[in-house]
């Protein structure tokens, strides 16, 4: 059901002198004007759950207002309990725009330079001249830590950030090109990027991003979760895939899991709408950084690549800012039509594979039945 009051999200400002000091403000269409559209996307909602086996949550807002939040299925399947609100899906690679974040963050009080190289923090990494927005924009040219995890981890226990920076150190594994060549999405880049967050700040890059954005924005229940590292918390969601068409099994964690900054960030909707609602309106970084977020990156050949900072860029439509993330059950997306105002959340923990058309969907029947 959608609320009719204003809830007051605190977000005070990262720097002392800098950002609004005002809080945000999450504002919701009344629940007259939103009856159709509600009823639409209701509608939607039941019948990808029955046909298509979607256990998940949509929320949307248009001008910077929701106008729809909902969730169907099943949060735990051999319980039957549903989902609800404050059930917190893993974003899978819709993480990454916080790993992002939180390098310009450090950019902005001059910790860090976008033009530094990563062995400027790490001096024995085995892959020279790899710059910061290298990683940023996946240009780097580095191998896939998924496969010197799988073929050269040796111990039981998954290896965490460090201890992966330090594999890649060891393992003699060639990079793909030379760094800034072309455009190659790379979840090594975004490990690197979380490790150089916290070897400059000196704490874990769970602690940095909620102190720095998830506590000033009031994301109550958003956290970064290492296997076999955290515990367990409170509605956090398993990921399932679904058994010979009926049966629902839980994922489980692999060698890859422990790793963050890539992936495992944990969210509900109405956080992740706190978060780009504070993106865009500059709780947390100068216009300049989120100009340069939004902005395609570039090749050492002057190509424009379809990516700036943790964000995919439209180049068709010219007017799109989103990612998508799949991982271990989870599909995840945010999307943002500039030109139209709307933003598109979708999580979803049952290995539904079809985010994007489902995106296009809910923007259609937004379109076509709300007005501005």
């Amino acid at each position: 059901m959608v609320a009719t009051h204003l809830e007051t999200v605190a977000a005070t400002a990262i720097k002392p002198q800098s950002k609004e000091k005002s809080p945000i403000l999450i504002e919701r269409y009344p629940e007259n004007t939103t009856k159709g559209v509600r009823h639409k996307l209701d509608s939607l909602l039941q019948r990808i759950n029955e046909r298509h086996d979607f256990h998940g949550a949509i929320l949307v807002a248009k001008n910077n207002k929701v106008l729809y939040n909902n969730q169907i299925g099943y949060a735990d399947f051999n319980k039957k309990t549903p989902l609800h609100e404050e059930s917190a899906f893993q974003l899978a690679s819709v993480s990454k725009q916080f790993t992002a974040a939180a390098i310009m963050l450090l950019n902005e009080r001059n910790q860090i330079k976008l033009t530094d190289t990563v062995n400027a923090y790490f001096p024995d990494f085995p892959y020279a001249d790899v710059t910061i927005e290298n990683l940023l924009n996946h240009t780097g040219g580095l191998p896939k830590y998924f496969w010197v995890a799988e073929h050269k981890w040796q111990q039981e226990k998954a290896p965490i950030n460090s201890e992966m920076m330090a594999l890649l150190e060891s393992s003699n594994v060639q990079r793909f090109f030379k760094p800034g060549r072309t455009f190659d999405y790379s979840n090594t880049g975004y490990i690197v990027l979380a490790s150089i967050v916290e070897k400059v700040s000196g704490t874990s890059f769970s602690s940095f991003l909620k102190s720095n954005i998830f506590e000033p924005l009031e994301m109550k229940h958003s956290y970064v979760y290492s296997f076999e590292n955290d515990s367990i918390k409170e509605n956090q969601l398993d990921g399932y895939r679904l058994y010979r068409g009926w049966r629902h099994l839980k994922i489980r964690g692999t060698v890859n899991d422990a790793i963050v900054g890539d992936k495992n960030v944990y969210t509900t909707t109405e956080d992740l709408f706190k978060w780009t609602l504070g993106l865009n309106t500059g709780k947390l970084l100068t216009k300049a950084s989120l100009d340069l977020m939004y902005s395609e990156g570039e090749t050492v050949h002057g190509r424009k690549i379809p990516y700036g900072f943790g964000f995919r860029i439209d180049t068709k439509e010219k007017n799109r800012i989103y990612h998508h993330g799949r991982w271990n059950g989870f599909g995840t997306g945010l999307t943002k039509y500039l030109e139209d105002d709307l933003v598109v959340i979708v999580l979803e923990h049952t290995s539904y594979k079809a985010i994007r058309s489902l995106n296009e969907k809910i923007k259609d029947i937004v379109t076509e039945h709300f007005g501005t």
